[in-house]
């Protein structure tokens, strides 16, 4: 619309200016013409007169001539040529002004001389065979030609821009319910279902708006009863989960009387009241999140937050030497999300290779690898997700809610979590976390 409105606006200014400098200067060349000829009329007159009183002398009539604005005037009398100015000699004008003239016709005609545009006008005189030719200046007339294009020029760059200016505000005035509409959802991509589209102030929106509104409205009341659900299920989960896991350590603490044949059950089913275990406790972590859990800033020193954490989840030293950096960030949710990383890794990624920390101007970056096969470009999107899984079952997905909390988790912090392929093959996810100086 921008661009329509400028050149709909540069074409209209351009004709228009094109028929304004048509009609002036038309009007102007003609104007300069008629005056030269009456005063070449007029000399014509001075010239006669002097010729009858003064006996056919030509060169005092011909310096008394009224003229005003002729660089100079040449007579032609008797086959002889008089001239006012040396500077403009009778070989200097036309043959076919010249011949027209001396046959008894009134003519002008433009010509060049002395490398500047003159109008020389010539007048037949009673002799025959005999004229006045006056030789007028073109400069004041092209100098007022060059100021009106020059103007009417700006005026037609102004024109256009002032029509792209107006279709820009035009544009922006008819788009603005869509560029709301637009943020609002994505606002509600991001998470914040308590958006809402402001539709009292467009009736032309209102419809769109209130059905978007009330799309939205259903949605958070569903996440929110999704969450309260999950909330409810994993408190109700803890209390039996509990008796299981101490009815199970009693029993390991038994295992010795068991007999062989039992152990193995045994192990599998410890292992996956493991699994039951942090299930119920992402659940109650992702149910806190829904629930709009803020976070809990305070100074900590990365460098030893980020050895800790992914130290005691590995049980063995992965953390690569960093130096201490101290920001300020939620320590229970980004141990968390360290912890969650290496996790992810230990079981899915073929264990982890390495841990390390560094800093990047005002950002940290906490980068984990493992030595798995990688994860598929097009699945990296997803890996984040609920119960993300693989379309195979060699591919590594991210499992379970390990990887949901910990984007939600670095999204909280303002920073962002990606997959890459680490440097001789295998997976490394990059955390990378804005810097608060303290």
């Amino acid at each position: 619309m921008t661009v329509a409105f400028g050149l709909l606006s540069l074409a209209v200014s351009a004709v228009l200016s094109l028929l304004i400098w048509s009609v002036l200067s038309s009007y102007l060349v003609t104007q300069r013409e008629s005056m030269a000829v009456a005063e070449g009329e007029l000399g014509r007159t001075v010239i006669e007169e002097g010729l009858v009183s003064r006996a056919g002398l030509v060169t005092a009539p011909l310096d008394g001539l009224p003229t005003t604005q002729s660089s100079a005037s040449l007579c032609l009398v008797g086959g002889q040529w008089y001239s006012t100015s040396p500077r403009v000699p009778a070989a200097s004008l036309p043959t076919a002004l010249v011949d027209a003239v001396t046959s008894g016709q009134e003519s002008t005609q433009r010509v060049e001389l002395g490398g500047s545009l003159v109008l020389a006008v010539g007048v037949p005189l009673t002799p025959a065979h005999s004229g006045l030719f006056e030789v007028f200046p073109l400069t004041d007339l092209d100098q007022t030609l060059r100021t009106l294009s020059t103007a009417l020029a700006l005026g037609a760059a102004a024109t256009a821009l002032l029509g792209a200016a107006l279709g820009r505000g035009a544009s922006r005035l008819a788009l603005r319910p869509l560029a709301e509409l637009g943020s609002v959802a994505a606002a509600v991509a991001e998470g914040r279902l308590d958006a809402r589209l402001q539709t009292d102030r467009d009736p032309d929106l209102g419809p769109l708006g209130a059905s978007f509104n009330r799309a939205v409205a259903e949605l958070e009341h569903r996440v929110e009863a999704d969450s309260r659900f999950a909330a409810d299920v994993s408190h109700e989960l803890r209390t039996p989960l509990t008796t299981m896991l101490n009815s199970m350590q009693v029993i390991k603490n038994r295992e010795a009387s068991l007999p062989a044949s039992v152990r193995e059950p045994l192990d599998l089913l410890a292992e996956e009241l493991e699994r039951f275990r942090r299930l119920v406790v992402d659940l109650l972590e992702m149910a806190r999140h829904d629930a709009g859990q803020g976070l809990v800033l305070e100074e900590v020193n990365l460098a030893d937050l980020v050895r800790t954490a992914a130290d005691h989840t590995a049980g063995r030293p992965v953390t690569e030497p960093a130096h201490p950096l101290m920001t300020r960030v939620d320590k229970r949710g980004l141990e968390r999300v360290v912890a969650n990383l290496v996790s992810n890794a230990e079981l899915h990624g073929g264990g982890v290779l390495a841990v390390r920390l560094s800093r990047r101007g005002p950002i940290a970056r906490i980068e984990v690898d493992d030595a798995g096969p990688g994860v598929p470009g097009e699945q990296r999107g997803r890996v984040f997700d609920r119960f993300s899984r693989g379309t195979a079952p060699s591919e590594r997905a991210g499992l379970g809610l390990g990887l949901a909390i910990v984007q939600r988790h670095v999204a909280l912090h303002g920073g962002s979590v990606a997959v890459e392929d680490r440097p001789g093959g295998g997976a490394r996810f990059a955390v990378e976390l804005p810097i608060t100086d303290v």
